[in-house]
């Protein structure tokens, strides 16, 4: 019953957001009324713990439209300086196909901004830039979202490693006297390797299936195979990431694998495509707009772009605001005196104990990725130079935008942040534990032996939960050790269900529903978030189900389970090939 009930928040989630597609913010308000109030009578938490979580929830709501507002106003300052008609060209240039630009934008771009910020920037900087492009709306949500995935276990210079997975097991007695004599930081070294290894097995897929969903649910044709049709060059990028990103795991730790790895492929994918290297021999592009569906439209103006005519700034110049970005981030995130002023007591508020209980939040706002995207709107002004009526409506427009997605957001991570601290009682010896590490529970008592298969579901749980990888590994890291160790599974096993655990966590990054609905909010989807979490639902299934089964074959050395490893992505695809030639019949 206990399980049922830790299950029904997600439940109320699902059937509200996804099933019946209702607006974000009529679904998260009833799913953390739904929260609040089993928290209160069921686990028993004081008025005052979900008081807590509930403010810490709003501060948390309250910075991720800080940084919506800043990526919306980088977006419109680029537009209203004319600088985006040069960035479009010079993607049109590289290949006017839209399943190479996702790969290229989203793919390795934004798997390089992931290794260097994370924590939802890459959808606040690529989502928009899709827009600029020509995609729709909801089309540049879902590429974004799909590559949230194989990069974010690296993510902001390995944070949810060093943080989310090393908080969760560096302190726990019976793993050192488990693992010695390897110390804990050689342990971490090892899980790093595996979770590399993972990523790279499962994720080099990733720029094929996000073509082919790009195709498929957004191509006159609505056709999968129409996106599969350029899997050599899907291939190749997939590679030229994977490739690199998993020797710097194995061999360099976890800080650098999605920088490295989305550097390397830039370098090389970017002049292999301008000279044709495995490009598709048919180009694909959207229909027209007045086309589209309505539910794939931002409530952002449209703008008209004619590539044909001479731009204003050269590519060069035009793109340089998102190189003082990634470069602003590396700095900020790389050089250890400098960060730690940004995120030090000078530059952070921080709200300790909040109503007397332990839940603590705090606002680092010199260390957001929300103020090196607003410095660069104004070092933009300079650069372009724009004139003051343009800055004007650059900064009213994004307001606006920013205004829109805040119900969504100040109602659904308040939720998660209840869900998380729901198993604080007043007796300790008698309380539930919080409802995700029930759920997680019941699902190790129900699974067993069979537990690397659903370990990267507890992952994706956790993230699709709290929105985050490193949360979700900070909670369930030792939960995943433990069980791993219960069921007979040596110290070296072990480290591979952890690692099972942070794939799984990344993949969940893809559904995750304050990810979903800030992504959104971006490009002006507002009340569409529905529409989104069924799509990416799927490309996240592949990701947990081939993770398990690779997870199987190394940790039991099974040659059915690798069997079947090659036999999933193949079922994947023919599977959605079918379902779109039936949508096309029909």
């Amino acid at each position: 019953m206990y399980t049922f009930l830790a299950l029904a928040p997600i439940l109320v989630v699902f059937l509200l957001l996804v099933v019946l597609r209702l607006p974000a913010k009529i679904s998260m308000s009833a799913a953390y009324l739904a929260t609040a109030l089993l928290a209160f009578f069921v686990w028993h938490a004081s008025g005052a713990q979900v008081a807590a979580a509930t403010i810490n929830g709003i501060i948390v709501a309250l910075t991720i439209l800080f940084i919506v507002f800043a990526a919306i106003l980088l977006l419109n300052t680029l537009k209203e300086s004319g600088a985006i008609i040069a960035i479009r060209k010079g993607f049109m240039d590289i290949s006017p196909d839209r399943r190479v630009q996702a790969i290229i934008v989203a793919w390795l771009f934004c798997s390089l901004v992931e290794g260097s910020s994370g924590f939802g920037t890459p959808s606040a900087i690529g989502t928009p830039l899709l827009l600029a492009l020509g995609f729709p709306a909801m089309a540049s949500v879902m590429v974004m979202l799909i590559i949230q995935s194989t990069p974010v276990s690296f993510g902001a210079v390995g944070t949810p490693i060093l943080l989310g997975v090393w908080s969760g097991i560096s302190d726990k007695q019976d793993l050192a006297q488990s693992i010695a004599p390897t110390s804990a930081e050689n342990y971490l070294l090892q899980i790093t390797a595996n979770i590399g290894l993972l990523h790279a097995l499962v994720g080099f897929l990733i720029p094929l299936i996000l073509s082919a969903f790009l195709t498929r649910f957004f191509g006159e044709k609505r056709s999968f195979i129409e996106g599969l049709k350029v899997w050599p060059f899907a291939l190749f990028a997939g590679l030229s990431f994977t490739i690199p990103y998993f020797l710097v795991a194995k061999y360099l730790g976890p800080e650098f694998p999605s920088l490295v790895g989305g550097f390397i492929g830039l370098l090389i994918v970017l002049p292999a495509a301008k000279r044709g290297f495995l490009m598709p021999k048919d180009i694909f592009d959207f229909a027209p707009r007045d086309d589209w569906d309505k539910d794939w439209l931002g409530t952002l103006d449209e703008e008209q772009y004619d590539d044909s005519i001479a731009p204003k700034f050269t590519l060069i110049r035009a793109f340089s605001p998102y190189i003082i970005v990634i470069g602003l981030l590396i700095v900020s995130r790389v050089v250890t005196p400098l960060k730690n002023f940004l995120v030090g007591d000078f530059t952070t508020i921080n709200l300790a104990n909040l109503f007397g209980t332990t839940i603590s939040s705090k606002i680092q706002l010199a260390y957001s990725p929300g103020t090196i995207l607003i410095i660069t709107s104004l070092l933009c002004i300079l650069l372009f130079k724009m004139n003051r009526q343009a800055v004007k409506r650059s900064w009213i427009n994004s307001a606006k935008t920013m205004i829109a997605a805040a119900p969504a957001l100040l109602f659904s991570v308040p939720m998660v942040q209840v869900f998380i601290n729901s198993g604080s009682a007043a007796d300790v010896a008698t309380s539930l534990p919080a409802m995700p590490i029930l759920l997680a529970e019941s699902a190790a008592g129900a699974f067993q032996n069979a537990w690397p298969l659903v370990s990267p579901w507890i992952g994706a749980m956790g993230a699709f939960i709290a929105g985050s990888n490193t949360i979700s590994n900070m909670m369930f890291s030792y939960f995943q050790w433990s069980t791993a160790s219960q069921i007979g599974l040596d110290s070296s096993h072990a480290a591979q269900v952890v690692a099972l655990q942070a794939v799984g966590g990344a993949a969940g990054n893809m559904i995750s529903v304050h990810n979903v609905v800030a992504a959104c909010a971006v490009v002006g989807l507002i009340d569409k978030e529905g529409y989104v979490i069924r799509k990416t639902l799927l490309a996240m299934i592949y990701y947990v189900i081939q993770a398990g089964l690779i997870g199987m074959g190394i940790i039991f050395g099974d040659f059915w389970w690798w069997i079947l490893a090659i036999i999933w992505p193949i079922v994947f695809f023919v599977l959605m090939s079918l379902t779109s030639r039936k949508k096309a019949i029909n």
